[in-house]
């Protein structure tokens, strides 16, 4: 059990939750002197607003305000930081909100103390029945936001690999990794990208589900650390390089949540966990790499070398004919010049699958957005030496650019989306504290969900 829950023992203290229109009625239906305190404080039920109610031993419960808007988990996310510290409450009046109040309260209450305990112990929930599912969710974000928030020095390939074999192991999946000889045969440009560091690169590789379900692959860069290799980042934009991981965090994440709620389709999850290093090995500019798919990459930037990592992750999937193939990825700086932090860039050739997505993600308050594959921008990726670069030489659509390289690896008849996103929160906020995020991780899993009914409308 999280943290932040408590067991249903009778202690926890009651907490109300209201609009300004069903204010009046709260107010009758609580103790006259509650009541009275709630008015007398000018208490109007805005969103998040909380008001303590005094009772004849101290506390006797809460009253938070929703607004005006139709409530969502951070409608909920400041509760276990706002309440006093170790309490344990109850919804008084469980609604339809129940699993976004225990998602938010749980996403709410998350802190990495893998090396500083928190500042004040989070307020304790019970959960209300009929929440298991926003819970798993949760411990699954929790889970990948610890991947993300670990320094790079304790979190190399072998670590993100191993944490792969842990939710497999939890989850009766197979598990497998591809290293050495076998990864430099079977995934030449993943292995390029990592070969400069002393952390050996390799893929992670869970399969999980019944034959005959529908075959969903999931592809996460894992760059555990991104020095931007030979084009060296300057060291301004390495301080949160060790968030370069974040697409395989994620993807793991909607794994395990999959997993979790028991949903009705097979899972092959690929990780390609590498480090770009600089070091005398290391890959060169205008180096020409071979990929799994057997097309061939100059390179026109070391520092993209996320897309060379899931190039070849695509390009495996890909020979596993899957009904959907997802990948994550911290891509692009450009996708969030475009989209600021906490939208993550959505790139699809197949116009169903993205307004399944997009609604996918609004339902679950995890928006996306769609950013064109704009045909027309593919001869700037050209090569005179190779079948293509990694990078093209125009300082213009970055973000578009990266998707489009990352399409030539995936066959036309491949269901295919591609997310680039931030994976970080810059500031805490309800729900949301500062540092790793699991961006797209709930759109995803709510897509995979309904998925049958999308294939059905396909045809396929």
């Amino acid at each position: 059990m999280l943290h932040c829950l408590a067991e249903p023992d009778g202690s926890a203290l009651p907490l109300h939750v209201v609009t300004p229109g069903g204010l009046d009625a709260l107010l009758r239906r609580l103790p006259a002197g509650a009541a009275a305190f709630v008015s007398a404080s000018g208490f109007a039920a805005e969103a998040q607003e909380l008001a303590l109610l005094p009772g004849e031993d101290g506390l006797a419960g809460a009253v938070l305000g929703l607004g005006g808007a139709p409530p969502d988990p951070w409608s909920f996310g400041a509760l276990p930081n706002k309440l006093p510290a170790g309490s344990a409450w109850r919804f008084a009046e469980p609604g339809g909100w129940a699993s976004d109040a225990a998602l938010g309260w749980c996403l709410g209450a998350y802190r990495f103390t893998k090396f500083k305990p928190a500042k004040r112990e989070a307020a304790r929930l019970v959960p209300p029945p009929g929440t298991e599912r926003a819970i798993d969710t949760a411990a699954a974000a929790w889970r990948a936001r610890d991947l993300i928030n670990t320094p790079a020095n304790l979190l190399g390939p072998a670590e993100l690999a191993a944490a792969v074999g842990e939710v497999a192991a939890a989850h009766g999946a197979r598990f497998s990794t591809v290293e050495g000889e076998a990864l430099a045969e079977g995934f030449p440009a993943l292995a390029a990208v990592g070969r400069s560091s002393p952390r050996a690169p390799r893929v992670a590789v869970l399969e999980w589900g019944e034959a005959d379900h529908p075959l969903v692959a999931l592809c996460g860069k894992g760059v555990c650390f991104d020095t931007g290799g030979l084009d060296l980042k300057p060291s301004s934009a390495m301080l949160r390089m060790k968030k370069d991981m974040g697409g395989a965090a994620v993807a793991l994440g909607v794994a395990e949540a999959a997993m979790r709620a028991r949903l009705p389709v097979r899972l092959l999850l690929l990780v390609g966990a590498v480090e770009n290093a600089v070091s005398g090995d290391a890959f060169r500019p205008l180096d020409v790499l071979r990929t799994r798919a057997g097309l061939t990459v100059e390179v026109g930037n070391t520092d993209a070398e996320g897309r060379l990592v899931l190039a070849d992750l695509l390009a495996f999937a890909a020979e596993r004919r899957p009904d959907l193939a997802i990948d994550f990825a911290t891509l692009t700086g450009a996708a969030r010049v475009a989209l600021g932090p906490d939208l993550p860039a959505l790139f699809t050739p197949d116009d169903a699958l993205a307004e399944a997505l997009l609604t996918a993600g609004r339902a679950a308050s995890d928006p996306l957005w769609r950013l064109p594959l704009h045909a027309g921008y593919a001869g700037w990726l050209d090569s005179p030496v190779a079948d293509l670069n990694n990078v093209s030489a125009k300082p213009m659509a970055g973000a578009v650019i990266g998707a489009l390289f990352l399409q030539r690896f995936v066959p036309d008849a491949t269901r295919w989306a591609h997310l680039d996103l931030y994976a970080w929160n810059d500031s805490t906020r309800p729900g949301r504290p500062e540092g790793g995020e699991t961006q797209g991780m709930r759109a995803v899993v709510a897509l995979i969900e309904t998925l049958p009914g999308l294939l059905q409308g396909s045809g396929r």
